[in-house]
């Protein structure tokens, strides 16, 4: 399975708008950070399949999984997985330490995959998603608080 990352200039940014609402619902909140850090569009078998956006902090040597979103059909087969370990590589590549991500406290299936991906729960952004109009429901449950997670990564010259 061969997945590849191609970064996104800004000027084109505003046509992957769609894309990133599978990730991130509310609108307002994806224009808010569009034009921020890098965003990669995911390909796969020559199709484009989804997005991912980093939002880069190089003082703390930190990257944020800000966005990260794949069309239905392509979900539960792996592809995130790869994209997360690709994302890993490049990276610890640039000299950064630490990965982090937040998800809804309703998004029970990325709690699992970011635990199965090597995350661990690092902090809770208590009451991040009542911003949300309309509010957001997943798996029966309200989205509320914001739970963080982090990766370790090892830079290149250990």
């Amino acid at each position: 399975m061969s997945i590849n990352l191609i970064e996104i200039e800004k000027i084109r940014r505003a046509s992957y708008l769609n894309l990133l609402l599978i990730g991130d619902e509310d609108e307002k909140m994806v224009k808010s950070y569009i034009n921020e850090g890098a965003l990669f569009t995911i390909v796969y078998e020559k199709k484009e399949i989804g997005v991912v956006q980093c939002l880069m902090d190089e003082k703390k040597a930190t990257v944020e999984v800000k966005n990260i979103s794949l069309k239905e059909a392509y979900r539960g087969k792996g592809i995130g997985s790869k994209v997360i370990k690709k994302l890993q590589v490049l990276y610890e590549r640039n000299q950064y330490s630490k990965m982090i991500v937040g998800t809804a406290d309703s998004s029970l299936e990325n709690i699992a995959f970011y635990k199965k991906a090597g995350f661990y729960e690092s902090g809770v952004k208590k009451n991040f998603f009542l911003q949300y109009v309309p509010p957001i429901y997943e798996n029966g449950l309200q989205a509320i608080d914001m739970i963080m997670f982090e990766k370790i990564l090892k830079s290149r010259s250990d």
